[in-house]
C-alpha cells in the first residue's frame, strides 16, 4: 500500500480514510504506467488507457483504503471554483460525474469523494469529527479562483450548529523550482498574495520566468479561511517521474493520480 499511497499523518488522527495516490503498482501500461485514474483529452481513443484498467486500479485503491463497498463520486473538472455537495442519503445518479466543477464534499459515510491529478494540488478537507469531508482539485485557475476556500464555506454550511474546526492536507504537485509562469500568470498570484515573495518568486534572469509555490498559496488561502491544522505532504510531480504523472514534464501524455477521502 505504501508505494501507491500517500496519507497525511492529521488526517489519520481525525480517522478519516483518505490517501494521495502515486503512479506504482497498477495494471497501466506504456505512458500510463502504472497506478493511473484517468486520460488526456487530446488522446485519440487508440492511444488511451483502456477504462477496465482504470477500473482496476480503482478498485485496487478502495481496497486499500478500506472503502470497497463505497460509491467514489467525482466530477468533470474545469479548472474553476464549483463545488459539489452530497447529503447523506441523496441520490446520485451519476450526476457528479458529469458536473462542471473542482470540488466535491459530503457528510454521507456511504460515500467517498474523489479528484484526479497531473500537476495540480489535490487538497483534501475533513472537519475535526471525520462527519463532512472534501476533496478540491486545485491547479493555478482554481487557486486564483477561491475553489478552496469555496469548499472550507460549504463544509461550514454542511454542519449543524457551530462551525466546525476543519483539517486540511495539501498533496504533491508540481513545486516551485518546476512550476515556470510567465508574467501574465504572475501577476494574477501577485494580485492574489499581496506580492508576498514567498508565493511568487521573481526572475533570477532578465528576460525570463517567475515562479509560483501552489502549496504555499494553498496555505495561506486555508490560513485565511480559518484552517490552522495543515498538512503538507512532500513531493514535486514534475521533477520525480519514478513516483508521479505529470502533465507539464510529459506535454500532456501521462496518467492522472487520484486523492480520495470519505466520511468517518
Amino acid at each position: 500500500m505504501s508505494d501507491r499511497l500517500l496519507v497525511s499523518p492529521l488526517l489519520s488522527g481525525v480517522g478519516v480514510p483518505h490517501g494521495f495516490s502515486t503512479r506504482r503498482g497498477g495494471v497501466s501500461t506504456g505512458i500510463f504506467a502504472s497506478l493511473n485514474f484517468g486520460n488526456p483529452s487530446e488522446l485519440g481513443s487508440e492511444q488511451r488507457d483502456p477504462p477496465e484498467n482504470i477500473a482496476r486500479n480503482l478498485a485496487q485503491i478502495m481496497r486499500d483504503l478500506g472503502t470497497g463497498s463505497r460509491d467514489l463520486a467525482q466530477v468533470h473538472q474545469v479548472h474553476a471554483a464549483e463545488v459539489v455537495t452530497l447529503r447523506r442519503g441523496d441520490p446520485d445518479g451519476g450526476r457528479t460525474r458529469h458536473a462542471r466543477a473542482d470540488g466535491l464534499l459530503t457528510d454521507d459515510p456511504g460515500r467517498a469523494v474523489g479528484v484526479r491529478v497531473a500537476d495540480c494540488a489535490p487538497v483534501l478537507l475533513a472537519s475535526e469529527c471525520g462527519a463532512i469531508v472534501a476533496a478540491v482539485h486545485a491547479g493555478w485557475r482554481g487557486v486564483i479562483a477561491g475553489v478552496v476556500a469555496r469548499a472550507v464555506d460549504s463544509m461550514r454550511r454542511l454542519a449543524p450548529g457551530a462551525p466546525p474546526r476543519l483539517i486540511a492536507a495539501i498533496g504533491p504537485c508540481i513545486g516551485p523550482e518546476a512550476f515556470e509562469v510567465g508574467a501574465e500568470v504572475a501577476a494574477a498570484f501577485t494580485r492574489a498574495f499581496d506580492s508576498d515573495d514567498r508565493v511568487v518568486r521573481p526572475r533570477t534572469t532578465t528576460p525570463g520566468p517567475w515562479r509560483v509555490d501552489l502549496k504555499e498559496a494553498l496555505r495561506l488561502q486555508l490560513v485565511r479561511a480559518g484552517v490552522d491544522a495543515i498538512d503538507i505532504i512532500p513531493g514535486c510531480t514534475a521533477s520525480e517521474p519514478q513516483r508521479f504523472f505529470s502533465h507539464r514534464r510529459e506535454r500532456g501524455r501521462t496518467g492522472r493520480m487520484i486523492a480520495v477521502i470519505g466520511p468517518k
